[in-house]
C-alpha cells in the first residue's frame, strides 16, 4: 500500500484534483466547505492505471495550516506538487517544495492545475521555466511537469499512469518488527468506540495486538483494522490504516501521539540532530533559540542547543551544523528520522534535523572535538559502527535493544554483531549463538563494568574486614543491574562466591590478634559449657557484633535459632547423639534429650526444631522420629 501526498499554495485546486481522481472531495469539514479553503487534512483513496491502489492525502496550503501539512506529509511514498497554470510559483509552492526535499521524499510528481484558466502555450511555457527553476537543486528537480484541468478532465489520464510509473521505482517500506504509527486524527464510531488514523510505518500490525501510546505509555488493545476501507486483519508497513481501539476512550488521545507495540520505542526530551538550514532566512539562528519542532504528526517547542557555532548564518546554502534540541513536550522519535524546524515567530521554516541519537545521556560541551568526531561517526557509520555505538551508549544490553537504538533491522543487526563479535570489540555474555535477546556488551564498557565491581568491593571488604563478603542483592542493587543481567555478568567476572555473599578472588577474613585474642576467649566459654553455651546477645557483648558475625560466617559457631548458637563440633556431637537415641528407641522426647545433652528444656527444645526444620525429625504429638 503506497501512500501519496499533495503540496502547494492555496488555492491552486490540491482538493479539486484529489476530488477529480478518486471521486471523493477531501474537505470533509462544514467550515472548509464554506471557505472553499482545505483547513484540516483530508484523505482519498484511488486504484491506478496498473492495478495498484494507493492513498492520498490532501493537506492546506494555506500558511496558517503549515502545521496541518507537516502533520500528513511526513509518511508519504511519492508527492504531488500542485501549481496553478495561472498563477505559477507562489510562497507557499517553495516553503511546501522546501519541506519536501528537506524530508527527503524520494519521489514526485509536479501538476499543472487549472490550465483551462490558461490555455496560452506561451503562458504555459513560461510557468513551465519558472517551475523547473524553482525545482533546480531539490529531490523533485527532475519531476515530470504534468498538465491537467480538474474541471474539464483533461491530461488526468497521462497524470494517473505518470503516478503508477513513480510508484514503480519506489520501493517498498520496510518491515522492521517494530510499527509506529503517527496519530493524526482521533474520533469515535458509533457501535466501534474509538479510531485512531495514520500511516503505519516499520512493521505491521494485527487485529488483537496489545499497544502502547506514547508518550503517555497508555495501553490498549487493537479491536479492529482498515485501509483504505477495507477490514484487515494485519495492516502492512506502508499503508494508511485506521485502528479501533479497546481500552482508550477518545479523550485519552491526541494528534501527535504515536501507537507502538509495548517496548519498541521511548520518549525523549532530549536529541542529538545534524541540521540542514534553508538557504534564505529571514535572520540567523543562534545559539538557544525557541524553536518548533515537527515530527509526524506531533509538534513540540524546543530549545536549540548549536555544538560548533554560535549562530548559523542565514544565505548559506544547505549549510549544516550539529546540534541538541532540548524538547520541551517528547518525542517517540528514532535514529534516521527526519524533523521540520520552524521558527514561532516571525513564522518561517528553518531546515530540517536528522536524528542522530534519540537518547543522548546528558547534554554536550560545546565547542569539544571529540564530541563532534563522535557524532559524525554516529551518522556515518555502517550497520557495525552504528550497533557499536547503540550498544556503547547502552553499557550491557541485548542486541534487540541495541538495534532498536540503532535503527537497525534484525537482518543487519545479527551480521552487524558478528563483525563485532570477531574484531574483539564486543562481547556475548552467553554461549549460545548470536540472537536477539542475548545480552552483549563492548569491551569497554565491560571493562568499566569490572572496574566497578572491583571498587564496590575493595572499599566494602576495608569496611567490613570481618564479612566473607558483600551480599548478592546489595552488589547488584549498587550496580543498578536487572536480574538477568546481574547473573549472566557475574558468570564472566570470577568473583568469589560465598553463599550469598561475593568478594574479590582471593580475598579471606584475617582476625588481627587482639580480634584473635577476643574470638579465643569466647570460644573458651563455649568449650566450657557446650550445651549450655552463652547467647547470642552475651556474644555480641563480648567479642563485639562485626567478630561473632565472622565466627558464624567461617562456621565456628553454628545458630540454631534466633537465641540459641553452640560451637559447630558441639552442635555436630549432639545432633549424633538424637540420632543415636531415635535408632535405638524409634522416637523421644524433649525431657529425654535434655537429659542425654545435660542441658536445659530451652536448649533441648532450639536443637529439635531445628532438626523438625532441617527434616531430620518430625514432631508427633510430644514425641520426635526420624523423617
Amino acid at each position: 500500500m503506497r501512500v501519496i501526498g499533495t503540496a502547494g499554495h492555496v488555492d491552486h485546486g490540491k482538493s479539486t484534483l484529489i476530488a477529480a481522481l478518486t471521486g471523493t472531495h477531501p474537505d470533509r469539514l462544514k467550515e472548509e466547505q464554506a471557505r472553499e479553503m482545505t483547513i484540516e487534512l483530508g484523505f482519498g483513496w484511488l486504484t491506478l492505471p496498473n492495478g495498484e491502489e494507493v492513498g492520498i492525502i490532501d493537506v492546506p496550503g494555506h500558511r496558517d495550516f503549515i502545521g496541518n501539512m507537516l502533520a500528513g506529509i511526513g509518511g508519504i511514498d511519492a508527492a504531488l506538487l500542485v501549481i496553478a497554470a495561472d498563477e505559477g510559483v507562489m510562497p507557499q509552492t517553495r516553503e511546501h517544495l522546501a519541506i519536501l526535499d528537506l524530508l527527503q521524499i524520494p519521489n514526485g510528481l509536479v501538476v499543472l492545475t487549472k490550465t483551462d484558466l490558461a490555455e496560452d502555450p506561451e503562458w504555459q511555457s513560461l510557468v513551465q521555466a519558472d517551475i523547473r527553476e524553482a525545482l533546480r537543486g531539490t529531490t523533485l528537480q527532475n519531476a515530470p511537469i504534468l498538465p491537467v484541468s480538474a474541471r474539464t478532465g483533461a491530461g488526468l489520464p497521462n497524470l494517473l499512469q505518470a503516478l503508477a510509473a513513480a510508484l514503480q521505482n519506489t520501493p517498498p517500506r520496510p518491515n522492521l518488527s517494530r510499527p509506529r504509527l503517527p496519530i493524526d486524527r482521533v474520533f469515535s464510531m458509533p457501535g466501534f468506540g474509538t479510531v485512531v488514523t495514520g500511516t503505519l510505518s516499520d512493521g505491521a500490525l494485527r487485529v488483537g495486538d496489545e499497544v502502547e501510546i506514547l508518550p503517555a505509555g497508555k495501553k490498549a488493545r487493537v479491536r479492529g483494522l482498515q485501509t483504505h476501507k477495507r477490514k484487515e486483519e494485519t495492516a502492512q508497513p506502508g499503508s494508511r490504516t485506521a485502528v479501533n481501539l479497546t481500552g482508550l476512550a477518545v479523550e485519552d488521545l491526541r494528534r501527535g501521539d504515536l501507537l507502538t507495540l509495548p517496548g519498541q520505542y521511548s520518549p525523549s526530551r532530549r536529541l542529538d540532530v545534524r541540521l540542514r538550514l534553508l538557504p534564505d532566512l529571514s535572520a540567523p539562528l543562534k545559539h538557544g533559540a525557541q524553536v518548533k519542532v515537527f515530527w509526524g504528526a506531533a509538534e513540540s517547542l524546543a530549545t536549540l542547543r548549536l555544538l560548533e557555532v554560535e549562530a548559523q548564518p542565514a544565505g548559506q546554502p544547505g549549510a549544516e551544523t550539529w546540534a541538541q534540541l532540548e524538547l520541551h513536550e517528547p518525542l517517540a522519535v528514532t535514529r534516521a528520522d527526519r524533523l521540520i524546524l520552524r521558527r514561532p515567530s516571525p513564522s518561517e521554516t528553518l531546515g530540517a534535523a536528522w536524528v542522530v541519537n534519540p537518547h543522548p545521556a546528558k547534554r554536550h560541551r560545546r565547542f569539544d572535538a571529540p564530541t563532534l568526531a563522535a557524532l559524525q561517526a554516529r551518522m556515518q557509520g555502517d550497520p557495525a559502527e552504528v550497533l557499536f555505538l547503540a550498544a556503547s551508549s547502552l553499557g550491557v544490553v541485548s542486541l534487540r535493544e541495541a538495534a532498536t537504538k540503532a535503527n537497525l533491522p534484525a537482518e543487519a543487526a545479527l551480521p552487524a554483531l558478528k563483525t563485532l563479535l570477531d574484531a574483539g570489540s564486543v562481547l556475548s555474555l552467553e554461549s549460545a549463538p548470536p540472537h536477539l535477546d542475548a545480552l552483549i556488551v563492548t569491551q569497554a564498557s565491560w571493562a568499566t563494568l569490572q572496574e566497578t565491581v572491583h571498587s564496590i568491593l575493595q572499599s566494602y571488604h576495608a569496611q567490613y574486614p570481618l564479612r566473607r563478603g558483600m551480599p548478592r542483592e546489595e552488589l547488584k542493587s549498587r550496580l543498578k543491574l536487572s536480574t538477568r543481567v546481574f547473573q549472566m555478568a557475574l558468570k564472566r567476572l570470577a568473583l568469589q562466591e560465598n553463599a550469598a555473599a561475593l568478594a574479590l578472588p582471593g580475598y579471606e577474613v584475617r582476625f588481627t590478634p587482639a580480634q584473635r585474642a577476643r574470638a579465643d576467649a569466647l570460644l573458651k566459654k563455649f568449650a566450657a559449657s557446650p550445651a549450655a553455651p552463652p547467647s547470642p546477645k552475651e556474644c555480641q557483648a563480648e567479642a563485639g557484633e562485626d567478630l561473632y558475625a565472622a565466627l558464624l560466617e567461617q562456621g565456628e559457631l553454628y545458630p540454631v535459632s534466633l537465641d540459641v548458637v553452640f560451637l559447630r563440633k558441639d552442635y555436630e556431637k549432639m545432633t549424633q547423639t538424637i540420632r543415636q537415641m531415635l535408632a535405638a528407641q524409634g522416637r523421644i522426647t524433649a525431657a529425654e534429650v535434655r537429659d542425654a545433652l545435660g542441658t536445659t528444656r530451652k536448649y533441648a527444645l532450639a536443637l529439635l526444631e531445628h532438626l523438625d526444620t532441617l527434616g531430620v525429625t518430625l514432631r508427633e504429638g510430644d514425641f520426635r522420629r526420624l523423617k
